[in-house]
């Protein structure tokens, strides 16, 4: 598989291009992602579904454009897929055509529960959770997967879609009814045991809302985000009862201003179909699923069991002491095990510790200056996938607060002060110690007291200095003197 890929999904609402890049055999960021409001389905529900002219014009137009930043990144591979609009429209084999001609792009229309699937694999792969139900609605159609444990269970494709509903029941009149009638009738097709605690929101439709109800967050990367179900649900039902001015006030942008009622009545409906009690928002879809299927084509699949991509990637690009890192990383988990009796072996500390000493050394390929700040920054927008945001929150304070003083307040919901000061207090001593090559042995003399065998004078040095933005006590072998009368530490 080429080093840089593009995938172009071409849905009823938008034509979006990703371009991956590869950095090892699994190793995978997101280099480039593009979007046009092309409105392919523009005027079709209402024509039996014939593809009208203006539309076509300006799909090919930004066909045109995905190609051109495509070739100038490098990409030898251009993957496109259509779905909902151009599957139902009778003359689709002439736009086939036509983009050939104009724009050399080859493209395989998919059905629906092929688009159901490359959603579902991009989060069975890319979400940290991994047993749950995917929901993608789209502009002309909405596509439902079932997860349990990382494997796909079912498939399902619905003819609802927001854009698809916005012409069918809202142009020509609010019929706010009728539109749920035709969801309730579409999802009467489902199994009726199909529910779920746990909701992936697929889509710009449930991207948009997440966007809006996390407004006041600081944070513009929502992928694996948790919120609960009802705040979604109540928060459609606002959209659905409100104007275009009362949108525009809320914060949604004019390119979603005339679909989002509809596309927030589908999620709506749907998560109170399944009982849902949390939505993880996914960043990650078809296109995600399609690059994937391609990139890990005789694994089943999956990636390798307990491999991150965005782990692999992050080490890959900004790692150049790649023996230091590791040499961090196995005395901070041999650290680790020593406290045991505090921390009881709590596996999930362990998994967080593991990542971010890991990761300890990639601030400096930006510089010295600042380098805790900069992995802690790297670490949180590069662990793109596999991560709750959470956890890559908690991986950052940990980075950030390393070799400097510790936090006082919690600074993450997932674990208790105590332990986050000793996460950071471990990670800090790692560094420490491997300054040079040891033999290093370690003995827990109480609960706040660690003995250190084997340091280094500069490790040693280096630890005594900064005892005070340590959590715990350290000590050392009894020092002697040489016959220079200089301390020599054994």
């Amino acid at each position: 598989m080429p080093k840089t890929v593009s995938v172009i999904d071409i849905g009823s609402n938008s034509a979006r291009m990703a371009i991956f890049a590869r950095t090892s055999r699994f190793g995978f960021y997101l280099l480039e992602e593009k979007k046009s409001r092309v409105r392919i389905s523009e005027g079709s529900y209402e024509n039996q579904g014939y593809l009208q002219e203006e539309p076509i014009r300006r799909t090919l137009n930004a066909l045109n454009g995905f190609v051109q930043i495509a070739k100038a990144r490098g990409c030898h591979k251009i993957l496109c897929v259509a779905t909902s609009a151009l599957r139902d429209a009778p003359n689709k084999k002439d736009f086939l055509k036509r983009a050939k001609e104009e724009c050399g792009l080859q493209i395989r229309i998919i059905n629906g529960e092929q688009e159901a699937y490359y959603g579902a694999l991009a989060c069975a792969n890319l979400l940290h959770q991994t047993e749950g139900v995917s929901i993608d609605v789209g502009g002309g159609s909405s596509e439902y997967a079932i997860l349990k444990n990382g494997k796909i269970q079912d498939l399902f494709s619905l003819d609802i879609g927001a854009i698809r509903l916005k012409e069918l029941f809202f142009d020509k009149g609010d019929n706010l009814e009728g539109a749920q009638k035709f969801i309730a009738q579409a999802l009467s097709s489902l199994p009726s045991q199909l529910k779920s605690d746990c909701v992936f929101g697929i889509g710009g439709s449930i991207r948009a809302i997440t966007k809006i109800i996390l407004k006041d967050s600081k944070t513009q990367f929502f992928h694996g985000m948790e919120i609960q179900a009802q705040a979604y649900i109540a928060f459609c039902q606002k959209i659905i009862s409100s104007s275009s001015d009362m949108l525009r006030k809320l914060g949604f942008g004019e390119d979603r201003i005339d679909s989002i009622r509809s596309g927030a009545l589908i999620f709506a409906t749907f998560l109170e179909h399944l009982n849902a009690k949390t939505v993880i928002t996914s960043g990650v879809g078809v296109r995600e699923g399609v690059f994937l299927e391609n990139l890990l084509r005789g694994h089943h699949n999956r990636f390798p069991s307990n491999f991150n991509p965005s782990l692999r990637c992050l080490l890959d690009r900004f790692d150049s002491k790649k023996s230091k890192s590791k040499l961090i990383k196995k005395e901070a988990l041999r650290i680790f095990d020593t406290f045991s009796p505090i921390h009881q072996n709590d596996f999930f500390l362990k998994k967080i510790l593991a990542i971010a000493s890991s990761l300890a050394c990639i601030g400096e390929s930006i510089g010295s200056h600042m380098q805790c700040f900069h992995s802690g920054y790297l670490a949180f927008y590069g662990l793109e996938y596999g991560y709750s945001f959470e956890e890559r929150n908690l991986i950052r304070i940990i980075l950030e607060h390393s070799s400097k003083k510790l936090p006082k307040e919690n600074k993450s919901d997932l674990i208790p002060l105590s332990n986050l000061r000793l996460l950071i207090s471990i990670l800090t001593l790692s560094k420490f110690l491997t300054i040079t090559p040891s033999i290093l042995t370690y003995q827990l003399l109480d609960e706040e007291t660690l003995f250190i065998g084997g340091a280094s004078y500069l490790a040693q040095e280096q630890i005594l200095k900064s005892a005070k933005i340590l959590d715990f006590k350290v000590r050392f072998q009894e020092a002697k003197m040489d016959k220079y009368h200089h301390r020599v530490y054994i």
